[in-house]
């Protein structure tokens, strides 16, 4: 096991560390509701990140992405977010079953600050949601609905610190694993990178609806 200097273990020991400044900005910047200012940031956003937590208690980490407000204020207290076609693990899914409680971050490219939205959800199917919310003609099976509890927007710095949107930073692709490479790694198959590769690229091009 790692060994450390210290772990802290409370919260008055946190706080004596990290204060919290009461009163100030960021102490009140939480509303409960989706306000105008925070309408706009989701009208923009192609990405979300949801936050479910398993029966374990692990949590899973999803990502979401389409056009640009593809996430639906249905009004201030409630989201929509289609379910796209995915690998069938619904992991986070199967998690809202047992704990309803979810997280998200939207992001907005190229913009320092985030979104984030904490609630409770649910699955639903339904016939009028799934045809606002067609892409291309084709309307998602499945979508989740959002009750949305807690609201705040996030600053910039982690954005600023690891340059994120600022390509003369980005390292060349072809140097990142990839997910076939993964897969050849992790999984006990007679399958080389090339054809994993294969297998991916044409689900992305096929299977995107």
């Amino acid at each position: 096991m790692l060994q450390v200097d210290e772990e802290i273990s409370d919260i008055s020991r946190l706080r004596e560390l990290l204060p919290e400044f009461k009163g100030s900005n960021t102490d009140l910047k939480v509303t409960d509701k989706i306000n105008p200012v925070a309408k706009r940031f989701i009208a923009l956003a192609p990405f979300v990140v949801v936050a479910t937590k398993a029966s374990e208690g692990l949590i899973d980490i999803s990502p979401k992405g389409d056009p640009a407000g593809f996430v639906e204020v249905y009004d201030e207290k409630t989201l929509i977010i289609p379910d796209r076609l995915g690998n069938h693990r619904v992991d986070g899914f199967v998690n809202i079953l047992t704990d309803a409680n979810v997280g998200l971050i939207f992001i907005v490219p190229g913009h320092g600050d985030t979104l984030r939205v904490s609630g409770k959800a649910r699955i639903v199917k339904d016939q009028n949601i799934s045809k606002r919310l067609a892409v291309n003609g084709k309307e998602p099976l499945l979508a989740l609905v959002v009750n949305v509890e807690e609201v705040f927007m996030h600053c910039s710095k982690s954005f600023i610190r690891s340059r994120l949107w600022h390509p003369d930073k980005w390292q060349p692709r072809r140097t990142a694993p990839t997910l076939a490479e993964w897969v050849v790694g992790t999984v006990d198959r007679e399958q080389g990178v090339d054809e994993v590769q294969t297998i991916h690229t044409d689900d992305e091009e096929k299977r995107l609806y």
